[in-house]
C-alpha cells in the first residue's frame, strides 16, 4: 500500500469521526494533482487550486496539499486563518504569477505555511513569494523561496512573522519586514542578491520595528542584516546570534537618517567576506553592541561613522582584515 494510500485512509477516518462539522465549512480541505474545483474539497473528492480550498475550509482550519503539484494560476489571497501544507514527501509549488504568490491584507488573521516551494512563473510577471499588509501574524516553515525577482517576505503593520528552517534565495530583499512588525529568523539561509537578507526599517512615526535571528546563515547579498530609520520617532532594532554572515558587500549595517533609534547586536557570530565591511554603524542614532563575534577576511572589519556608536564587550576577534 503506497504512502498516499495510507495517508488518505487515515485521513478519511479522521473526516468520519468529525462529520458532525457544517458542511459548509471543513476544518480540514484537501489538494490533489487530480482533484477538480467542482469538488466539494474533502479526502475522497479533493479540489485542484488553492483558492477553491480556501473558500471551502473554516476559519482557523487546515489545506493539504497531497501530491507533488502546482497549486495556483494567479496570486493567493488569504482573507483568513489558515494552515497551508504539503504533506511529507511532496512538493507542494506555489507560483508568483503578476505580483505576489501569496497575498494577506486581512486584519487578525494568523497564517501558517509549511513545505512549500514558492518561485516565479518564467514570464508570468511575478514580484515577491509573500507580502502581508494586515494580520496578526504569519509563520513559514521548511519552505524554499527562489527565484523571485523582487523578494522573498515582505511583512509590514503590526505583525508578527516566524521563519524556521527556511531557505531564501533571492534576487531583491530576503525578508523584509517594516513599520511596527515584528520577526524571529531560526535556522535559516538566505541570499538576496543585489538586496538585503534581513531587512528590519521604519520610515512611519512612532512604530518599533524589530527582528531577530539566531543559528542562521546570510549571505551573498549586499547587506546580510541591515537596520535603518529614517523617521525620528520610529524605533527598529535588529538582534542576530549564532549565526554566520558570509561574501556580503556589509556584513551588519545599523543606520540612522534621522536621528531616530537604531540598535544593532550581533553575538556570537562569524561575520567574513564582506567587500566593504563586517559591521557598519552610521549616523547619530545608530548604535551597535558587539559580543564573542569573530570579524575576519572582510575589506573592513568594523566601520563607525557619521556619529555612530559601536560598544564591544571586549571579546571578539577582529583580525586579518584588509
Amino acid at each position: 500500500m503506497s504512502a498516499r494510500t495510507v495517508l488518505r485512509t487515515l485521513a478519511l477516518a479522521a473526516a468520519l469521526l468529525c462529520s458532525s462539522i457544517a458542511h459548509a465549512q471543513l476544518f480540514r480541505a484537501y489538494l490533489a494533482i487530480d482533484g477538480s474545483d467542482a469538488n466539494p474539497c474533502t479526502l475522497p473528492a479533493p479540489c485542484r487550486l488553492l483558492p477553491a480550498a480556501l473558500a471551502a475550509v473554516a476559519n482557523g482550519g487546515e489545506i493539504w496539499m497531497l501530491d507533488s503539484a502546482n497549486y495556483n494560476t494567479a496570486t493567493v489571497n488569504i482573507t483568513k486563518s489558515v494552515k497551508i501544507l504539503a504533506v511529507p514527501g511532496a512538493v507542494g509549488s506555489v507560483l508568483a504569477v503578476s505580483g505576489p504568490a501569496f497575498n494577506i491584507a486581512t486584519a487578525g488573521v494568523d497564517v501558517s505555511l509549511r513545505n512549500l516551494v514558492i518561485v516565479p512563473l518564467p514570464g508570468g510577471g511575478g514580484t515577491v513569494g509573500i507580502n502581508m499588509t494586515a494580520g496578526n501574524s504569519l509563520t513559514v516553515e521548511g519552505s524554499l523561496l527562489s527565484g523571485l525577482p523582487s523578494g522573498g517576505i515582505f511583512i509590514t503593520g503590526s505583525s508578527a512573522l516566524k521563519v524556521v528552517d527556511t531557505t531564501i534565495r533571492v534576487a531583491g530583499y530576503g525578508i523584509d519586514v517594516r513599520d511596527g512588525a515584528r520577526a524571529t529568523v531560526t535556522r535559516c539561509v538566505i541570499s538576496a542578491s543585489g538586496g538585503v537578507a534581513v531587512y528590519a526599517r521604519g520610515a512611519s512615526a512612532g512604530t518599533s520595528t524589530a527582528i531577530s535571528v539566531s543559528g542562521s546563515t546570510l549571505e551573498g547579498s549586499y547587506v546580510g542584516a541591515y537596520a535603518y530609520s529614517t523617521a525620528a520617532t520610529a524605533t527598529v532594532t535588529l538582534a542576530v546570534r549564532d549565526s554566520q554572515l558570509d561574501r556580503n558587500d556589509y556584513g551588519m549595517y545599523a543606520a540612522s537618517g534621522a536621528g531616530a533609534p537604531v540598535w544593532m547586536t550581533a553575538s556570537a557570530s562569524l561575520i567574513t567576506g564582506a567587500t566593504q565591511s563586517g559591521i557598519t554603524v552610521d549616523g547619530s542614532g545608530a548604535r551597535v553592541w558587539a559580543t564573542g563575534n569573530t570579524v575576519t577576511a572582510n575589506n573592513y572589519g568594523l566601520w563607525m561613522h557619521n556619529g555612530g556608536l559601536f560598544e564591544s564587550a571586549g571579546n571578539n576577534a577582529v583580525r586579518n582584515n584588509s
